[in-house]
């Protein structure tokens, strides 16, 4: 039998609650007779009959231009500390003799689309982002992504590589805390980021012990639900919550590069704790394992953290550990409405796929302007790119 962690003040002032009593006895219920474990679901008929209609349609040409022009958007909301919207993929139509020339210009006389000027013409890479953008990234060529150049006809191609892309601040003292306990609070946010949405054993489904290993156990509502959610994901148990994790059997990251774009700050906290604030979009191609199938399709997935540090004299917490204040994360091109644990990207050939079919307004997942609670509404929409 688990038991019931004491009573402590937390260090959220803001007026969101810890897990209630109710919540805490279904979960110590689930963890002693095993959460199920959720399993995609086949289409429904009226979602079979839609796909169907759709592709009728696209064939006689009553479908408006640029209908197809991206991915949706699906909010999830739980408590205060977790939400998460997704954006799902609806894909852009282009004709095989399109698709072979942005794969190989060349084949045409005279390299009429000047693809090697085009490459040479690479965007430089922008500098590390030390505040909100005012605006969207400006439209770039609309190239189709490829296995040699999975970044073609993406914002995401000036972006940084990887780890390179989380910069951590400089770190200063804060109130009691010392630089060089700020800066490992900045060290282990880092860590967090690069093994739960870098690493390439978690983005293949494993667990991400880095990540879990610097959070402090004395928050054990939180490790158990992540705990559960690796284990046995369903709707309330999501580990894409936190982490970044593709069905191997189903798809293979393109290269060895995910591009990365975003910021971390600091700063004190409520009641003499210290708030680090990471703000990230992580773009990854995708492709199927098939090897035969060269399409590559890609993922956006933006995070947005809050860890603390808490005052040992104040709160009951483990020395040289961070502490989750909040969490949120929304995700473009995903399968909508799909509990099992893995971002389910949508490539433009599918015949049928997973998931929901998306609806509502089209929404930039580039858009780092915005923040993630704006215009926030429930249901699974349309993005305008990928």
């Amino acid at each position: 039998m688990a038991e019931r962690p004491s009573e402590e003040p937390r260090a959220d002032d803001s007026g969101s609650s810890s897990i209630s009593d109710e919540e805490w006895a279904k979960f110590v219920a689930e963890s002693e007779r095993g959460i199920p474990a959720s399993a995609p679901k086949e289409p429904s008929a009226r979602a079979r009959m839609v796909t169907e209609r759709i592709r009728q349609q696209e064939a006689r040409g009553e479908l408006p231009e640029g209908w197809r022009t991206g991915p949706a958007w699906q909010e999830r909301n739980g408590r205060a500390i977790r939400r998460r919207r997704l954006w799902g993929f609806l894909g852009v139509p282009v004709a095989i003799a399109v698709a072979v020339v942005a794969v190989r210009p060349s084949l045409i006389p005279g390299d009429p689309f000047h693809a090697s000027n085009r490459a040479a013409a690479a965007p430089t890479q922008l500098p590390p982002e030390t505040a909100a953008p005012t605006a969207a990234p400006e439209s770039v060529a609309p190239d189709l992504p490829t296995v040699d150049r999975p970044f073609a006809g993406s914002p995401a191609l000036a972006w940084a590589d990887g780890e390179a892309g989380i910069v951590v601040p400089e770190a200063k003292p804060v109130g009691s805390w010392s630089k060089a306990q700020v800066a490992q609070a900045l060290g282990q946010t880092k860590t967090f980021l690069v093994d739960g949405s870098l690493s390439p054993a978690t983005l293949r489904g494993h667990r991400p012990a880095a990540a879990l290993g610097v959070l402090d156990p004395q928050q054990p509502e939180l490790l158990g639900l992540l705990n559960a959610s690796l284990l046995k994901p369903d709707k309330k148990h999501d580990p894409l919550l936190m982490f970044s994790r593709f069905d191997p059997d189903e798809v293979r990251v393109v290269g060895q590069v995910v591009k990365t774009r975003g910021r971390m700050t600091f700063k004190a906290g409520a009641r003499g704790s210290v708030v680090v604030h990471a703000d990230y979009s992580f773009v990854y191609p995708l492709a199927h394992v098939d090897k035969s199938k060269t399409e590559v399709a890609r993922t956006i997935v933006r995070r947005v953290l809050d860890f603390e540090l808490l005052d040992p004299a104040r709160y009951r917490t483990t020395a040289g550990k961070i502490s989750v204040k909040s969490y949120d994360e929304v995700a473009g091109n995903s399968a909508c409405d799909v509990y099992d644990g893995y971002f389910h990207p949508t490539f433009r050939t599918d015949d049928a796929p997973v998931g929901a079919t998306p609806t509502g307004p089209a929404t930039d997942p580039y858009d780092r302007s915005r923040g993630l609670d704006e215009d926030r509404t429930e249901g699974c929409g349309t993005v305008s790119r990928t």
